[in-house]
């Protein structure tokens, strides 16, 4: 196996680097959400911010194999891999994290 970018454009690697931020903002948000929705959501809060950490990082860790898994087949001539696992991952935790901001803004208002 080659260790060289299969392609002058680096498409494989741009996507890489995308999904590594993506999962960065997830996890990034996820903590700080959590703290701020503390006072609000009490253990609840806490229990999300772990959730979504830990998707974030499942997510980076898919979208890392994955980049590997393409670039193995794109340098050997294998088919290329199917699936979405970091999409599904990232897509469930962005929603679990909208309900959860959505019960935090009902929290803050009912408080009111």
């Amino acid at each position: 196996m080659s260790d060289r970018p299969f392609d002058p454009g680096l498409q494989p690697e741009r996507t890489l680097l995308a999904w590594r931020r993506t999962a960065l903002a997830l996890g990034v948000g996820s903590a700080v959400g959590a703290r701020l929705a503390l006072p609000v959501l009490g253990s609840g809060a806490v229990v999300v911010g772990v959730l979504g950490v830990l998707a974030a990082l499942v997510s980076y860790l898919a979208a890392s194999r994955r980049y590997h898994r393409a670039h193995r087949a794109l340098t050997s001539g294998d088919r290329l891999p199917t699936g979405g696992a970091p999409l599904a991952v990232t897509a469930a935790a962005v929603g679990a994290l909208a309900l959860a901001a959505l019960v935090y803004v009902l929290g803050l208002a009912a408080g009111q």
